[in-house]
C-alpha cells in the first residue's frame, strides 16, 4: 500500500510544480508583493495549479502508457509499469478536477477561467495535440502563459503586453530546448516513442531555438525599458553623487538584462552541450550556474522594485 501510494505521489510529478511558480511573476512585477490579501491569493493560486497540472499528468501517462513503454526513462513511471492501474489514475483526475474547480472560481471568476483553459488546452494535447508538429510545442507554451496570466487574474494586477510577449517567448524558448533535447535522446526509438520528433529536423530545432532565444531577453529588454522611471532613495543616489551620474531616477529594470541574456545563454548551451534541455525543471534545480543566475535575478527585481525606490 505504501509503494502504492509512493507510486500514485511520483506520478503526481512534485518537481514539476517549480513551473506553478510562474503564478508568483505578477505578484512581484505588479508591486503587491508585501501585500497579504494578494499573498494569500497568489499562494491559493500556486496551490491550485500544482492540482490542476499533477491531474494532467497523470491523464497525460494514462493516454501515453504504451509509449511510455518504449522509453528509456518514462517506461519506469508508476502507470507505465503498471504499479498504477489506468482506472485509477483516472479517477483521480477527476476527483481533482471535481474538488478544486470550485475553488478555482471561489478565488476568482477570470482564474476559473485561466484553469478550466488550462484544464482544456491539456486534456486536447494529451489525445491528439502533441502529435500534431509546431502546434505541441504551441500548447506546451500555452500552459506556461496561462500559469503566470493565472496569478495576474488571481490578485487582479496589469501587466503591460511587453511582459505577455516576455513569458510567451520564454517559454516556447523552453518548449523548442525541449524539443531539440527529446530528439536527440530518442534519435533510436523516435518513431516508436512519438512520431512528432521525426517530423523536426534539427536544423529547423535550431532555427526555431535561436529565433526564440533572441525574442525571450529582447521582449524582456523592452519591458523592463518600458517601465516608468524609479526615484531612488536618497542613500543610495547620494553613494554616487561624486560622479554626477543621473542616479536620482533612472531605469533600473535594465541592469537585469544582462542576467537574463546569461541565463539565456546558459540554457542554450546546456541544450547544445549537455543535452539536458529535455527536462527544464531538473536543468534549473541541478545546473548551479543557471540556478545562481535566476535567484541573482530575483534578488535584483524584489531589491529594485520594493527597496531601491523612495
Amino acid at each position: 500500500m505504501v509503494k502504492f501510494f509512493w507510486g500514485l505521489l511520483k506520478e503526481a510529478r512534485p518537481r514539476q510544480w517549480i513551473k506553478n511558480f510562474a503564478v508568483f511573476a505578477a505578484l512581484i512585477f505588479s508591486g503587491s508583493l508585501f501585500d497579504k490579501t494578494a499573498q494569500l491569493q497568489s499562494l491559493a493560486a500556486f496551490l491550485l495549479f500544482c492540482g490542476f497540472s499533477s491531474a494532467t499528468y497523470l491523464l497525460n501517462d494514462v493516454f501515453d502508457v504504451e509509449r511510455d513503454k518504449l522509453h528509456p526513462f518514462k517506461s519506469k513511471r508508476p502507470i507505465a509499469s503498471g504499479l498504477i492501474p489506468q482506472s485509477v489514475a483516472v479517477a483521480v483526475v477527476l476527483g481533482l478536477i471535481v474538488t478544486l474547480l470550485p475553488l478555482s472560481y471561489k478565488l476568482s471568476p477570470s482564474f476559473f477561467f485561466a484553469a478550466v483553459s488550462y484544464l482544456i488546452l491539456q486534456l486536447f494535447y494529451s489525445a491528439y495535440l502533441k502529435q500534431v508538429i509546431l502546434i505541441d510545442v504551441l500548447v506546451i507554451a500555452a500552459g506556461f502563459v496561462l500559469r503566470v496570466y493565472g496569478g495576474v487574474w488571481a490578485i487582479d494586477a496589469h501587466l503591460n503586453v511587453w511582459f505577455l510577449l516576455s513569458v510567451t517567448s520564454f517559454a516556447l524558448f523552453l518548449a523548442i530546448g525541449k524539443r531539440r533535447s527529446e530528439r536527440t535522446l530518442l534519435e533510436a526509438s523516435a518513431a516508436r516513442h512519438r512520431e512528432t520528433l521525426l517530423h523536426y529536423p534539427e536544423n529547423l530545432l535550431d532555427i526555431l531555438t535561436s529565433m526564440f532565444a533572441n525574442s525571450t531577453w529582447l521582449a524582456y529588454a523592452f519591458f523592463a525599458f518600458l517601465q516608468p522611471p524609479i526615484t531612488a532613495r536618497q542613500t543610495f543616489s547620494s553613494i554616487f553623487g561624486g560622479f554626477e551620474l543621473p542616479l536620482a531616477e533612472a531605469k533600473y529594470l535594465m541592469a537585469t538584462v544582462p542576467v537574463v541574456i546569461y541565463a539565456v545563454m546558459r540554457y542554450l548551451y546546456i541544450i547544445y552541450e549537455k543535452k539536458e534541455g529535455e527536462s527544464p525543471e531538473r536543468v534549473i534545480l541541478t545546473d548551479y550556474p543557471l540556478l545562481t543566475s535566476v535567484v541573482l535575478y530575483l534578488i535584483m527585481v524584489i531589491g529594485i522594485i520594493y527597496y531601491l525606490r523612495t
